[in-house]
């Protein structure tokens, strides 16, 4: 997937219309875990078209996000035109310039896998004032579920058509699902980089989609946008007969896990 972060700004209308807001409890532990104010400052680690904002917005602190998409940023200027603490940088991280000790949250919703580990952290750290917050989540969907694995083994078999994982690839595999030992995992990544208080939170939601919903849902992952125009069409057409198959809805079971650090 490296190299592919550009492709989300080709689709910001449809990234913010398909791609889903977080759990409420999500926000509940991070404020549990660091108090903000509104004199607080926190930064947002690719804000896309604000899926994990508002929340933050709402506690009335001042918010800088940094989008390094520019039809991205400015449809999330739009969005939130009306909060006023809140100030849409068109910039990747790596290139924002800040004073350091700056930020007492910084934040990231399914977008700093995209930076380099080391440059990633490291700048966190700087950035954040003594005692401040890094709080990275994502969210990890899968299909295959209790229920409807016929489903899920007829789409991986589409999948292995169109997009084989590795070269040579003679038979589908059920793809790997991202667990809770991977959340811990992740979390306990900030500890090389000078993080204590290391905290894990896992949440699972069920969403559910008829076929048309779901190729518009999967249809803003980065890897079809990069499929060539007549190739992902097929795929998603493929998809969408195979859950109208079957009848015509697909659960899928999201994980979203928040790692917390804190710096000293």
């Amino acid at each position: 997937m490296k190299g592919l972060e550009w492709t989300f700004d080709t689709v910001a209308e449809e990234y913010d219309k398909w791609r889903p807001e977080y759990v409420p409890e999500l926000y509940s532990d991070i404020f549990w875990y660091t108090n903000i104010f509104p004199e607080s400052h926190a930064l947002e680690i690719g804000i896309g078209t604000g899926q994990a904002t508002k929340p933050i917005l709402e506690t009335g602190c001042s918010v800088i996000a940094v989008e390094p998409g520019k039809n991205l940023a400015e449809l999330t200027r739009e969005n939130f035109k009306l909060h006023h603490n809140l100030t849409v940088v068109n910039s990747s991280f790596q290139s924002f310039v800040c004073e350091n000790e700056s930020f007492d949250l910084i934040y990231s919703a399914s977008a700093f896998h995209w930076i380099d580990e080391e440059e990633g952290y490291r700048k966190v750290y700087h950035l954040l004032k003594p005692g401040g917050t890094f709080a990275r989540f994502a969210s990890h969907p899968f299909n295959y579920i209790e229920g409807q694995e016929e489903l899920s083994d007829k789409i991986e078999t589409i999948y292995f058509k169109y997009m084989p994982r590795h070269e040579g690839e003679t038979s589908p595999k059920p793809r790997y699902i991202y667990n809770e030992v991977d959340a811990k995992k992740r979390s306990e990544i900030a500890l090389k980089y000078g993080f204590c208080d290391i905290k894990t939170h896992v949440y699972y939601r069920d969403l559910v989609y008829t076929s048309e919903e779901y190729i518009k849902r999967i249809g803003i992952e980065c890897d079809k946008i990069a499929m060539d125009s007549s190739t992902r069409k097929q795929l998603l057409n493929d998809i969408s007969n195979a859950i109208d198959e079957y009848g015509g809805k697909i659960i899928i079971r999201d994980m979203i896990d928040l790692n917390l650090a804190r710096k000293l």
